[in-house]
């Protein structure tokens, strides 16, 4: 994990320009992108060699305070702050939840029949899904047998990959996500594996997991080109229950009196129609 704190250290201090952080630069030709090591630890306040055995994952019981200078020099969000604090300080072992969907989330799902919505457990793994998210994703009214991972669709599957309109904005919210988890459950072997195995098959996986962004699911709007309902526009909100880190309800929704409603009330009844 400490290399997981050194690089995620050293990307965020690579985005933050030297002038914005109120040093000044006369002129000169840097060789790093962003601020430099010791220039971190003057603005938080602290020696330089602490911060360099901080990035080394080396400084021991690191304070609430000297994360939050930290993280205020490097211009984290609270997302970002909160995975710092993860990185610097590993969360002890516990078991993994998130795999089994509680029966009032599996009812819920079920009240939202007009609306696409399922539930993402650990590791993207999408533990639960009504009707019309499964026709929505896989153009069928159950998942496929056997487990369904999101990453693992959006990397690796080629119909994910055309649904999404804008399939990088999908890839980037997926592996920012799949990055906080890590930072949660550092010791997860089936989450490393899973990293594993996309950096294997997939380039842009790569990429973009080098970039260490990480990111809670919220909210936004996706473009869909469904290979049956055509363009649909939808919102999409994230619903975390209260004492529950390890699941979110993610629902789509189209706009009330849209060509896109219009568009999901014809592939559920379409399917239907087919039964």
């Amino acid at each position: 994990m400490s290399k997981d704190l050194g690089e995620f250290l050293r990307s965020r201090r690579a985005r933050v320009r030297p002038e914005d952080a109120g040093l000044p630069t006369y002129g000169e030709r840097r060789r790093v992108a962003g601020l430099r090591r010791e220039e971190v630890a003057l603005l938080a306040g602290v020696s330089v060699p602490y911060y360099v055995r901080l990035e080394q994952g080396r400084a021991g019981n690191v304070s609430d305070e000297v994360l939050a200078a930290v993280g205020r020099v490097l211009g984290l969000d609270a997302t970002e702050h909160a995975h710092l604090r993860n990185l610097a300080r590993p969360p002890g072992r516990r078991a993994a939840e998130g795999t089994r969907v509680r029966p009032t989330l599996r009812r819920v799902l079920d009240a939202l029949g007009d609306t696409p919505a399922f539930v993402m457990g650990r590791r993207t793994e999408m533990v639960a899904c009504n009707r019309l998210a499964a026709l929505l994703f896989w153009n069928r009214p159950t998942p496929p047998p056997g487990p369904q991972n999101c990453a693992r669709l959006v990397f690796l599957d080629d119909h994910t990959r055309t649904l999404f309109r804008d399939w990088e904005h999908k890839a980037r919210e997926t592996v920012a996500f799949l990055r906080l988890d890590a930072g949660r459950h550092p010791d997860d072997r089936e989450l490393a594996a899973l990293v594993g195995e996309l950096s294997v098959k997939s380039a842009d996986f790569r990429r973009l997991w080098a970039e260490h962004e990480v990111r809670e699911r919220a909210a936004g709007r996706n473009v869909l080109d469904h290979p049956l309902a055509g363009e649909l526009i939808l919102d999409y909100d994230s619903l975390r229950p209260g004492d529950d880190d390890d699941q979110v309800l993610i629902t789509y929704l189209a706009e009330p009196g849209s060509r896109t409603e219009e568009a999901l009330r014809f592939l559920a009844s379409w399917h239907a129609a087919r039964v």
